[in-house]
Formats: C-alpha cells, sequence, structure tokens
C-alpha cells in the first residue's frame, strides 16, 4: 500500500511539474528542433550544392543574418576580426599611425598622426603607397592595405611610395609602435575664462583624460567649460559615468541599466568625490553623438548642471556585452537599455516593435513618446535621443564645395601647396592671400570635372521621365532653354561661394603642418556653436534662464 501511494505520489509531482515547466519544455524543444533543421540544411549545401562552398563563410552568413534580424548592435566577431574589434573598443592596435584612402587605382596616405612611426618616417598626405614588404599594393583595396601595415609592435616594415608631387619614388623603413589615438584629441581656451574639451571617444582613458585637460585649464584660469560630444558614438558606459561624476555630487544616480534578466540591472551612481559643482558647463552634441555621449549629456541635462547646445543626438539607449565563444571568437549582445535620472530612454529606433514591409525597424512614433522632467521641473521626452537646450543650425554648404571636395581638389591642391610653402602662421592666424587663393581657383579652372547641382541633377532626372512622353517635342525647347539657364558657371561660382572655399581649403593646408589639432584650433574660431557656447556662458543669467526653463528660445522648458 505505501509503495502503491509513493508511486501515485511520484505520479502527480512530476504532473504538477510538467504543467510548471511546460512553457520551458516547449521552448527548449524549440531551440533544439531548429538547430536539427539548420543543420541539416548545413550538410545539405555541403554536400551537394553543384558549387565547391566555403563551410565557414555559410555559417557566418547565417549568424550575421540571425543577429541583424535584432540589431544593429549584435554582432559575431570571429577570431580573423578581432583586432578591429579591440581597435574599436581601445582604439589602439599595432602599426604605422595613418589614414589611408582611395584615389582612383592607388592607395594613398591621407592623414598621417602626429609622432607616430608613419610621420616620424617622412611619409605625407597624397603619397601613393607602391608596395608593402616588397608585395605589390596594386589591385589591393584600403582594407587589405591596412592589414599589410599593422603588425606587431617593434616589428620593421619596408614602404615604398610615390610622391607625385616631387616626382619621387621612395622607401621608407618603419617600426611599428602601439598606436593609441587620443580620447581627448585637443583642449585649451576658447577666450578669457573659457575652457575648451574635445573628447572623440569613451575607451578605458576617456576620464582620466578629460581629468587631467581639466586641471590644466583650471591652473590657465578656466573658470567655465565647453566639452565637445559632437561626432563621439560612445564607447565605455563607466567611463562616462566617471565623466559625469566630475561636475556631480558623489552618490548621485547617473544612469540605469535594465534588461530582461535580473543580473544585468544596474544602476550607475557617481562613486567619486566631484571636481567642481559650480563651473558653468555647456555640452556640444549632434546627430554623431550615441550612446555613451548621450548619457554624459543626457544625464547633465537632467539634472539641470549643463547647458546642451548644438542638434538632436543619434538615440542609441542599447547597452552591449561581449560573451566569449569557442574557437577564439565572441559575440557581442544588446543585453539592456540604458535610463537616464529622469527615467528616460532615448532609444530612438524601437528593433522589438512592428518593421515596415521591407523588415527595416522603425522610430518609436510620436504618439508613444513618454514625457519626463529634470530635476528642476523642465520637460524631456524619451525616444528620440537628446533635445539640445538650444539648437543651432548647420551651414548648408554649395554644391561647388561639395564638387571640390569629391573631386579630391582641395586636398590635391593642399599638397601641392604643402610642397611649395616651408612653413605657414599658427594654425588660429593662417589665412590664404588673394594671390594664394587665385592660384588654387587656376587649379580648379584647369581640371576637367563635371560641375554638379542639385538643380541641374533635377532637371536631368525630370528629363528621363518625360523625354519618352509624346508631348516631349512640344515642351523640349522650353526645357533646354531652362537646363541653360540653371547651368552653372565654376568660375563664377568660385567667386560667390569663396568664403566657405577658402575656410575648406585654409582648414586642409593647416592639417598638413599642424595635424588634427592643428585643423581643430583653426576651426573653433569660425564654428556657430562655439560661438553660441561662449555667448551663452558670458551671459550668466541667460545661462541661468535655460537651467530654471524660463528662457523664450529654448527647446527643453518647464512644463
Amino acid at each position: 500500500m505505501k509503495k502503491r501511494q509513493r508511486n501515485w505520489l511520484a505520479i502527480a509531482l512530476i504532473t504538477i511539474a510538467s504543467f510548471g515547466s511546460f512553457g520551458f519544455v516547449e521552448s527548449y524543444f524549440e531551440i533544439s528542433k531548429n538547430l536539427d533543421i539548420f543543420s541539416t540544411v548545413y550538410r545539405e549545401i555541403n554536400v551537394n550544392y553543384v558549387e565547391e562552398t566555403n563551410p565557414g563563410k555559410l555559417v557566418k552568413t547565417g549568424i550575421d543574418a540571425m543577429l541583424a534580424s535584432l540589431d544593429p548592435y549584435t554582432n559575431y566577431i570571429p577570431e580573423s576580426d578581432i583586432e578591429d574589434y579591440r581597435f574599436m573598443t581601445t582604439h589602439e592596435y599595432g602599426g604605422v599611425g595613418a589614414l589611408i584612402g582611395t584615389r582612383g587605382e592607388n592607395v594613398i596616405i591621407t592623414e598621417p598622426y602626429e609622432g607616430f612611426p608613419a610621420d616620424k618616417a617622412g611619409l605625407k598626405a597624397g603619397d601613393i603607397i607602391l608596395s608593402v614588404d616588397g608585395e605589390t599594393a596594386d589591385g589591393k583595396n584600403t582594407s587589405q592595405l591596412s592589414d599589410m601595415l599593422r603588425g606587431q609592435n617593434g616589428t620593421s616594415i619596408s614602404v615604398k611610395i610615390k610622391r607625385e608631387a616631387t616626382n619621387e619614388v621612395l622607401d621608407r623603413d618603419i617600426i611599428r609602435e602601439k598606436i593609441k589615438l587620443d580620447d581627448v584629441p585637443y583642449f585649451g581656451m576658447l577666450s578669457e575664462g573659457v575652457g575648451y574639451i574635445s573628447l572623440n571617444s569613451f575607451t578605458q582613458t576617456a576620464s582620466s583624460d578629460v581629468k587631467a585637460a581639466y586641471k590644466e585649464l583650471t591652473d590657465n584660469g578656466m573658470e567655465e567649460l565647453v566639452i565637445d560630444l559632437r561626432g563621439n558614438g560612445g564607447g565605455l558606459l563607466h567611463e562616462s559615468v566617471n565623466i559625469v561624476n566630475f561636475f556631480v555630487e558623489k552618490g548621485e544616480d547617473v544612469v540605469e541599466v535594465r534588461g530582461k534578466v535580473k543580473e544585468h540591472y544596474r544602476m550607475n551612481k557617481a562613486l567619486n568625490a566631484p571636481l567642481d559643482l559650480k563651473i558653468p558647463l555647456v555640452v556640444l552634441i549632434d546627430e554623431g553623438s550615441a550612446s555613451a555621449s548621450e548619457i554624459v549629456s543626457g544625464s547633465l541635462q537632467d539634472l539641470d548642471r549643463a547647458v546642451i547646445i548644438g542638434h538632436n543626438s543619434y538615440g542609441k539607449g542599447l547597452v552591449q556585452t561581449t560573451h566569449d565563444l569557442s574557437y577564439n571568437s565572441k559575440l557581442k549582445l544588446t543585453i539592456a537599455k540604458y535610463y537616464t535620472p529622469s527615467g528616460r530612454c532615448i532609444q530612438r529606433i524601437d528593433y522589438g516593435g512592428n518593421r515596415d514591409a521591407k523588415g527595416k525597424a522603425k522610430e518609436i512614433p510620436d504618439s508613444l513618446l513618454a514625457e519626463f522632467t529634470t530635476r528642476g521641473g523642465r520637460t524631456v521626452k524619451d525616444g528620440m535621443g537628446i533635445t539640445p537646450d538650444i539648437e543651432v543650425e548647420d551651414q548648408e554648404y554649395s554644391d561647388l564645395l561639395a564638387t571640390l571636395l569629391r573631386e579630391n581638389l582641395i586636398f590635391d591642391f593642399a599638397t601641392k601647396f604643402y610642397f611649395s610653402n616651408d612653413s605657414i602662421a599658427k594654425p588660429e592666424d593662417f589665412k590664404l592671400t588673394t594671390a594664394q587663393f587665385n592660384d588654387f581657383k587656376s587649379f580648379v579652372m584647369g581640371h576637367e570635372f563635371e560641375y554638379k547641382t542639385s538643380s541641374t541633377e533635377m532637371m536631368k532626372e525630370l528629363k528621363s521621365v518625360v523625354e519618352d512622353d509624346e508631348f516631349w517635342t512640344e515642351v523640349a525647347s522650353e526645357y533646354e532653354a531652362l537646363a541653360v539657364k540653371l547651368e552653372r558657371d565654376k568660375g563664377t561660382d568660385m567667386q560667390k561661394f569663396e568664403p566657405e572655399i577658402r575656410l575648406m581649403l585654409e582648414n586642409e593646408i593647416i592639417g598638413r603642418y599642424y595635424y588634427a589639432k592643428g585643423r581643430i584650433r583653426a576651426y573653433l574660431s569660425e564654428d556657430p556653436k562655439i560661438a553660441k557656447a561662449i555667448e551663452v556662458l558670458n551671459n550668466k543669467s541667460y545661462y541661468d534662464s535655460v537651467l530654471d526653463g524660463t528662457c523664450t528660445d529654448c527647446l527643453v522648458k518647464k512644463g
């Protein structure tokens, strides 16, 4: 009798457990079934497909397609791409330290990094790479040549280049070094009392670099600060928290991380004593400011600690972590979303929601955006990146300038100028003379190129649509007359758009002598967002009105 009772009890427990774990069993069955289907398809392709297949490429294609259906930030990283991944996260690699690009059928040096091996070996912008360690560069693209130039620190590499500006072929032996791009490419004083820090990325040295720059600027009399996050696509979350911590109380909530798995939850607080709780701050953002940049700008905005100037940010509120896989590969996986102190998530694209007819994820609709308030009661919204307190419009450049850049005429003239002039004035002071700019105009007019404008391109599209129409003969003469009127003269437009062309050309030339830092120094005096930042910081009552939401021309106000 007791044995029978035990049997019934066991059956009852199994039944209860079965109901409780039905979802798990069903899910496990789905996983097993689909893995079996995948492996069967994979086997059949490898055995029976009409052509030889690459098994590794097949699997990677399948994995990439699977992950692409989730979001753009969930990626499989095979062993062959680990070095590229490390560079993305650390901005550090072994190599010669130069940007390269394609020019026709050639790969050229577009910019050597100041003080790194390529620069020390005398390589210059415009140099054509002919061979690396005796292996010809013919037929190779920038990715292939980049792989050839990179290598272990301390190893030697031989590079043969052609310098068209001087009609020379040169051999250079270069010792590779550890290349670490600066998180802070430039800092300095914008005007009396106003400091400036440009932050390009959030690698493991970002906060220490910002702190060092801050201390040096303070020693130089800084009383107000502009932090430039434009074009900064983000990086390490804890580095963004450390930077916010410089300007808010210890213990302050900075960013909350929430995911499906309980273990992924984390409230990131300011853990250290701040550098300065009083210094007036402006943070510059644009559509290229993403992720960690949005944590810094969004948290400082939510805490009413900084005035945000620029354009709406990118809107990436997703958190990734990496998981080690077999055979030295990795999976970068989105595990959570982050929320700024007001409680808003600034993720713009809803990857988990309904998609359009082509399967593309859509932005969160305005009707579903929720409102939150900053510490002082200003209204901010989720789902749309960081809205600046003050918006400053970008300057629209002419079609002619776009053409000159596309045809590399500004780049080529700067190369010619560099080899004809030993030195130039400091970046802040350098200006082309009238004679020098006239030389550039002659240089441009001496080159054959198609000058495309938006209006002439639209006219071509119109002609392609209607020229087969039965009415074309009736309107052809009017079309041709209008097309002639819309044709732009290169020489006339060179004169009309001289200020913007001159600015771009001068900046390219300055880069040849003073590298990236020189470019930044030169452009700061011409930057409308910098001008607005200085204006706001120099007007305390207006600065305060922005933060308390009472200003009349702000985008972010009290509700």
